[in-house]
């Protein structure tokens, strides 16, 4: 590429970002000015260990009801004008150990976007698991997960990756601070390209959806592991998730579910950001497949145990 190819690359990405930046402006002012949701049922808040940090969750009840929002959004995660609660400094008592005869998920199918439908996951979570494994062509993610704060979150996981759902998927958005405002990884939708030209990735799911978990339970700061679902809509957890490279995600609005923290593998991930994007001319809001990483983030496997 020439030195003039180059510059007007880098001018035509700079617009591009500058564009987003205005209408990202825009819609978070929009957004500001409507209630924020909170489908989240409990009886009592308590607190958790994860990964060295605080994660404080809400105790589930009657955990047996799936959200009915609409699908028709890209489930992704989006800037807001509202920031997050700072994570709590002190360690209040923790969560007494729930047993599994205590927690029932519903899952709801759902076809409305592009997905790989490979069953429903039981009813009855398994809450001995701790340690989620994302194994990538650049090595392995671990993140620690806690079934007692999140348990059909967890268990969503666990049937998806036992039934080899995210083999080969490929994460199909970096989003990076000087194009979106945000620096995260999201993962998960089975249908994506990766190649900046899909105008779809960003949209798949598992074939179901069910509620949401532990919305607003700490900041989605650097570390933290949340499951995506269309903007402003509650109750369409399926099988994307996102994990955040910065503490500056917090100004993310609290609706997304909290799966758990990494405990190794974030510098991977970093890695790959230094070498860019693909930025999708087709789809530039952000809210979707429009920065996939221009070195690919293929994932081979996610155990849990």
């Amino acid at each position: 590429m020439s030195g003039d190819d180059r510059q007007n690359e880098e001018d035509r990405q700079a617009e591009l970002a500058r564009e987003h930046k205005e209408r990202q402006a825009k819609r978070a002012a929009e957004q500001s000015a409507k209630a924020r949701r909170n489908t989240f049922i409990g009886a009592a808040v308590a607190v958790v260990v994860v990964a060295g940090g605080i994660f404080a969750a809400t105790t589930l009840v009657g955990n047996d009801g799936a959200g009915t929002a609409s699908a028709q959004s890209t489930p992704s995660a989006s800037a807001s004008a509202s920031a997050s609660a700072s994570a709590p400094t002190e360690l209040p008592t923790t969560t007494p150990p729930k047993k599994a005869t205590d927690v029932s998920c519903t899952y709801k199918r759902d076809d409305s976007v592009p997905h790989k439908y490979v069953g429903l996951p039981g009813k009855k979570p398994n809450m001995k698991l701790s340690t989620m494994t994302v194994s990538t062509n650049h090595g392995d993610i671990v993140i620690e997960v806690d079934p007692n704060a999140t348990p059909c979150s967890v268990n969503s996981m666990a049937f998806l990756a036992k039934k080899g759902f995210y083999e080969g998927n490929k994460c199909h958005r970096l989003a990076l601070p000087e194009t979106s405002g945000l620096f995260l990884l999201q993962c998960g939708d089975p249908q994506a390209k990766a190649d900046g030209k899909n105008p779809t990735d960003g949209q798949g799911n598992a074939g179901y959806v069910f509620r949401d978990e532990a919305v607003g339970a700490i900041p989605y700061t650097r570390g933290v592991v949340f499951l995506t679902q269309p903007l402003d809509a509650a109750g369409q957890n399926s099988s994307q998730f996102a994990i955040s490279l910065s503490d500056e995600n917090s100004q993310l609005e609290p609706q997304y579910s909290v799966l758990g923290m990494v405990k190794s593998g974030l510098e991977i991930i970093e890695k790959v950001a230094k070498d860019g994007v693909i930025v999708n001319p087709d789809d530039i809001t952000g809210d979707g497949g429009s920065t996939a990483p221009k070195n690919p983030i293929i994932i081979k496997k996610v155990t849990l145990k």
